[in-house]
């Protein structure tokens, strides 16, 4: 299934599917009038697990399996979405009148892996994904969507589901997990709700557990705009033990019995840390109520992950966890995009050339008069913003090529049996023309400090070097020597904070 065909696997009237095809060709499609709640839902929720399924340019969605939830944590009264955010979307229209009444977008594993090197290859694979509803009163037809590389949304499947189908689950979702509350300000459909769930904890290792994700719901409380909203949340952690501690580590042969099999080597990238277990990720995190899942995972490595309206996942006891965990919860939660550049990553332009990216905080920069953070811009900056990039990126490639002559060197040394005393000679050497070109470096970026604290448009973003802009020079979702996210960014998880809250 092309993203541009649509295919039904039950039979839907013809006079619906075209009413739906009406809709879909609509601009105007989340500007319709608020949908009341109580209308249209009841206060539990309708989990739907489904199948990805696809490569490059094919992907089907295949439904599992529907769950009943005892609450719907979620907004009573932001049903529709006012972001754009997100490759994929789910939309709910009920059958008897077609009117939409819920609208989210999401991002998935799935939708990644599709722009790397196996997926254009035409290797197919499957992942389990989750969506979640509120409980409809009556008939509905699902709507999933997924964008083209212009970011145009087509729909990919049609499903018309009875909320009385008695094929519908509803288990406990508290059964075999224990729930504890960290900090609770509010009714859940009032508040953010933030659920920490353990992985790669051993049933002694509990405690250290809950010490865990009160540390962490205090990092995020410590950087703005979450320290400014702190009672707009509640935070709950939720336990299960695992038979092992840590995680898999695959290219290090080591691998652990976790509850929720969390990996590194996602995609293929040593550092990327995710779970494929996607079904068994919503029902853990479904013991409390939740708006935003953190995976806490038990190791000390460097790594993690975050996908928007999905999960975010963090190792704890590296020294890096804080700042990965807040990146990577900027992911998660608020749709935020990667702004560095020079990492190595899996993907085959996830960002296509001449296409506006969805993110809130890169930009193609199109249409500078129209910038999507033009009113926090600062007075008289230019656009695109020359911050020495060119300069910088000549001494850094300088120092790779240092670096790699010296582990040359060194590694000839080696063979030579030279002495320890001799090596450090060698190292030495190298190591004072790095400090030189460090030098260097510093002198570049001293001649731009004044545009540290300003909101611009500088290039390096998105993974690509060139094409794609980012707010500020430092950010969180780049690197930040203040800890902290830019204005922009800042801007971005307010709005998501209020959308929650609301």
């Amino acid at each position: 299934m092309t993203r541009n065909d649509l295919k039904l696997n039950r039979a839907i009237p013809l006079t619906i599917l075209f009413l739906i095809l009406i809709i879909f060709s609509s601009s105007s499609l989340l500007s319709q009038e608020p949908v009341r709640f109580e209308d249209h839902f009841l206060d539990k929720a309708m989990r739907i697990n489904f199948y990805l399924v696809g490569e490059a340019k094919e992907e089907q969605v295949i439904i599992h399996s529907i769950y009943q939830e005892e609450l719907w944590p979620e907004s009573q009264t932001n049903l529709t979405n006012p972001f754009n955010y997100g490759h994929y979307f789910v939309k709910v229209y009920e059958v008897a009148s077609n009117k939409l009444i819920y609208a989210r977008g999401f991002d998935c594993q799935f939708g990644e892996y599709r722009t790397t090197t196996p997926a254009l290859n035409g290797v197919k694979k499957v992942f389990q994904q989750a969506v979640r509803i509120p409980w409809p009163r009556q008939k509905v037809n699902l709507v999933f969507e997924a964008r083209d590389r212009k970011n145009l949304l087509h729909p990919l499947k049609v499903e018309t589901v009875d909320p009385e189908d008695y094929h519908h689950i509803k288990e406990n979702n508290r059964a075999g997990s224990e729930v504890f509350e960290i900090k609770k300000s509010g009714p859940p459909a009032e508040r953010v709700d933030l659920v920490f769930l353990a992985e790669g904890y051993r049933a002694e290792e509990k405690e250290k557990f809950i010490g865990d994700a009160r540390k962490f719901s205090g990092y995020l409380f410590e950087v703005e705009p979450y320290r400014s909203n702190q009672e707009k949340f509640n935070v709950y952690g939720v336990f299960r033990a695992s038979a092992e501690s840590g995680t898999d580590e695959p290219r290090q042969k080591g691998y652990k019995n976790t509850v929720l099999k969390s990996s590194f080597n996602a995609l293929d990238l040593d550092r990327y840390l995710l779970t494929e277990e996607g079904f068994l990720l919503r029902e853990m995190a479904a013991a409390a109520p939740y708006d935003a899942i953190v995976v806490l995972v038990n190791s000390k490595r460097y790594g993690g992950g975050g996908i928007y309206n999905d999960y975010c996942i963090t190792t704890v006891d590296n020294q890096a966890s804080k700042s990965v965990f807040l990146h990577e919860f900027g992911h998660s939660f608020a749709g935020l995009a990667d702004e560095y550049y020079t990492s190595e990553v899996s993907y085959n332009e996830f960002y296509p050339p001449g296409t506006e990216p969805l993110e809130p905080n890169i930009t193609a920069l199109l249409d500078p008069g129209n910038l999507k953070w033009k009113e926090l811009l600062s007075p008289g900056i230019s656009l695109p913003t020359e911050y020495g990039k060119e300069e910088i990126e000549r001494f850094q490639a300088e120092r790779r090529a240092n670096f790699q002559e010296m582990n040359k060197a060194l590694e000839e040394a080696r063979k030579k049996n030279l002495k320890e005393a001799e090596l450090k000679k060698i190292q030495a050497r190298f190591q004072e023309k790095d400090q030189a070109i460090q030098a260097k470096i510093r002198t570049v970026r001293e001649r731009y400090r004044e545009l540290e604290d300003k909101v611009g448009a500088f290039e390096g973003a998105g993974y690509s070097s060139k094409g794609l802009y980012r707010p500020m020079i430092y950010c969180l979702m780049i690197s930040s020597p203040k800890m902290e996210f830019c204005r922009v960014c800042q801007r971005a998880i307010q709005q998501m904070i209020d959308y929650y809250s609301r």
